[in-house]
């Protein structure tokens, strides 16, 4: 009889109900790992996938850009054996916009730079020289094809835009011996011309700076 009493007393309940709440608390301790545990596992995969999906993307991108830049652009027209003396009067260049030649001692900004006035050939070439590609439009070219080109040499070190109402063609892209003439901004041979020829191998002063020059 003793024994059953025990059983019902109140610190027997109170024991029990102590049990059973620890018994729960395990429960919920063991649900919240196998939660966290979980997760991690979906983050880790999804990290891993990402990452994955990214290296993968970079690998395209790089492989795009070699691509870009030893293949030929389509119709680009091409100078060899340019000089590059330094002088201080007005060069009759053979072609228009020139693509080198003798240039002024003292190269145009082109710095990601964009001009709305026409700039001296001279100090144009000698940023050529340097490396820079030149975007040169006349007043045929449409508004939106000189905004988005004007966009994307102001997202572009070694790049320069300017208007050259004589020019033939309504747009056209230069480098040092190198010229494209374009009939919109979304051809695809402006992204190869930029990638191609911005410090690209036919620079003949690779690295030379493209500020602390004329900024007009």
């Amino acid at each position: 009889m003793a024994s059953a009493k025990n059983q019902n007393s109140p610190a027997a309940a109170r024991r029990a109900k102590l049990d059973e709440a620890r018994r729960k608390e395990r429960a919920r301790e063991r649900r919240s790992r196998v939660i966290t545990i979980t997760a991690a596992v979906v983050v880790l995969a999804g990290l891993v996938a990402g990452g994955g999906y990214l290296m993968s993307a970079a690998d395209e991108q790089d492989k795009a850009e070699e691509q870009a830049r030893t293949s030929p652009v389509t119709g680009e027209k091409s100078w060899d054996d340019l000089t590059q003396d330094h002088v201080e009067t007005p060069v009759d260049y053979p072609m228009n916009p020139p693509v080198g030649g003798d240039h002024d001692p003292v190269w145009m900004n082109c710095d990601a730079d964009v001009y709305t006035e026409p700039i001296p050939d001279e100090n144009a070439v000698h940023s050529l020289e340097h490396g820079a590609v030149w975007v040169t439009y006349n007043d045929k070219a449409k508004d939106a094809d000189v905004k988005a080109l004007s966009e994307r040499v102001g997202k572009t070190p070694y790049s320069l835009m300017s208007p050259v109402a004589d020019q033939k063609d309504p747009l056209m892209l230069s480098a040092w011996g190198k010229q494209l003439t374009v009939k919109s901004a979304t051809d695809a041979r402006v992204a190869q011309f930029f990638t191609k020829y911005v410090q690209g191998a036919q620079t003949p002063e690779p690295g030379a700076a493209c500020s602390g020059g004329i900024a007009k």
